[in-house]
């Protein structure tokens, strides 16, 4: 009898169908991207493992916790939940992608936000929740504090610095009217 790893049924035998791989660009953080992979490839491996972009981070996998997201065509989603095939010529901005570069980076109003406010305590959900809240800030540069809650309600923080995290998403505000950062 044949073992399961290497059954040509075998979802991770190499012959399976699963192992074709699709031709697609993406555009992520200003730089363009070709890359060759499965279908099954989630938005959120591609970024950490084929780009190296680790600010996004892998927590639930499952979209329930926020962890992972980014702007895809500055919309906030879930990249545990998108596939990279699906994104084929969109542009994708991690959190790596907010600092302004040149020969002194500037961190993003969200970014200094945060560190002014203490808005993190281990900072796992650091990056979604900035991500959120610069989604939230690029499509409403005035929101209430309903509005900057509802932008962060998919953001789990298990240290519980939502009250922090409320803070900073008002100084933000203060700082983007200050600086007119638009991050799309």
């Amino acid at each position: 009898m044949l073992s399961q790893q290497t059954h040509p049924a075998h979802p991770n035998h190499p012959s399976h169908p699963s192992h074709t791989t699709h031709a697609i660009t993406l555009r992520v953080n200003g730089v363009e991207h070709a890359l060759a992979l499965e279908p099954r490839h989630t938005l959120l491996d591609t970024l950490r493992y084929d780009l190296a972009l680790t600010g996004t981070k892998k927590v639930c996998d499952m979209g329930d916790c926020g962890a992972c997201t980014v702007l895809l065509d500055g919309k906030a989603v879930y990249s545990c939940l998108t596939l990279a095939v699906d994104c084929d010529g969109q542009e994708v901005t991690t959190v790596e992608g907010l600092v302004r570069g040149g020969e002194s980076e500037a961190l993003d109003p969200v970014q200094r936000a945060f560190i002014e406010c203490d808005a993190f305590q281990c900072g796992f959900c650091t990056p979604g929740q900035i991500m959120s809240l610069r989604a939230l800030l690029n499509d409403n540069p005035t929101p209430s504090d309903d509005d900057i809650l509802r932008a962060v309600t998919g953001n789990l923080c298990r240290c519980g610095a939502y009250v922090n995290i409320l803070k900073a998403g008002r100084r933000a505000v203060e700082l983007q009217a200050e600086e007119g950062a638009v991050i799309r």
